[in-house]
């Protein structure tokens, strides 16, 4: 299985840095539990030797997303490109370095997929917009394909097809994220919906800012949720081809998403009164079918 072969080429950093490198992991992971997310980067069930990787793996992220979305500070994603370079070039500064870059060397991951994601948060500080659904694709190539492909490293995978499958779901997830957040993003002056499907549509910025759910927005979004479950139960395909270490997972991401979009619909597609959330006996659904190897479309 290649979840026990990435586990047996995991290499021992050695008794000298065995606790600095634990805090590291520790702090990474209390960083992870102190934000809510509807997507856990490391869920219950995936196995427990597996999670500190995984949370130093969204710490990353994490530091550059407030970077990049609270502070709005180009220069700080500009060091943590250069902590990335000292990182991998084996003199890690910090707790979330030197995690990291344990985690990298022992799965031997590559710096591309922490590179593509500052790629991503750079794109959020001079914020445009996207003309057309393919543009929104093109960011979610950076934003959120990384982490899938950052996971799939982890597990010991690292063909085109498995790739393929697990951009689906991250980009459905991110779709599905910006759906739910419609009314948060318009607050930071965002609106991830492609101008092309608001014209299609016949949906005016003015009409979202207003929180109006017309007819028409209500259309475009069938639409723009029609085109996310497609994607998510392609990508779910993913499931078949992994080992159980993963396999539980990859149902757990899917499904949420697939959840989310469901909470769209039975909201009415009212997305600016009230956030659509998942519960946690949603979540303790989600992982009853994950468990059954299931998923609700």
């Amino acid at each position: 299985m290649a979840y026990a072969a990435a586990q047996q080429t995991a290499r021992d950093p050695g008794p000298d840095r065995a606790g600095e490198i634990e805090a590291a992991y520790a702090y990474c992971g209390r960083l992870a539990r102190a934000h809510y997310e509807n997507f856990t980067i490391a869920s219950w069930l995936m196995p427990s030797a597996m999670r500190p990787h995984m949370h130093a793996i969204y710490a990353y992220a994490r530091a550059a997303d407030d970077f990049a979305d609270e502070e709005r500070d180009l220069a700080k994603l500009d060091q943590m490109e250069r902590d990335l370079e000292e990182a991998y070039d084996g003199h890690p500064r910090g707790p979330l370095f030197v995690a990291l870059a344990d985690t990298a060397r022992r799965y031997d991951i590559p710096r591309k997929p922490f590179l593509d994601l500052l790629r991503a948060f750079r794109t959020d500080i001079d914020f445009k917009g996207f003309e057309t659904i393919d543009e929104l694709l093109e960011y979610a190539r950076y934003s959120a394909n990384p982490v899938g492909q950052l996971v799939l490293f982890l597990f010991g995978y690292r063909d085109a097809q498995r790739g393929r499958l697990s951009d689906l779901i991250c980009s459905g997830l991110q779709l599905a994220n910006f759906w739910q957040d419609i009314a948060l993003d318009l607050e930071k002056g965002r609106v991830y919906i492609p101008r092309a499907d608001l014209r299609r549509f016949g949906v005016a910025v003015e009409e979202l800012r207003r929180g109006a759910v017309t007819p028409k927005f209500q259309a475009l979004m069938r639409g723009e949720i029609s085109l996310t479950r497609e994607m998510l139960l392609e990508g779910a395909e993913l499931h078949r081809l992994v080992g159980g270490g993963l396999r539980r997972d990859v149902l757990m991401f899917a499904g949420g998403g697939l959840a989310i979009l469901r909470a769209i619909e039975r909201a009415g597609y009212d997305v600016f009164r009230r956030r659509p959330t998942l519960s946690k006996l949603d979540y303790i659904k989600l992982g009853w079918r994950a468990l059954g190897g299931r998923l609700k479309p």
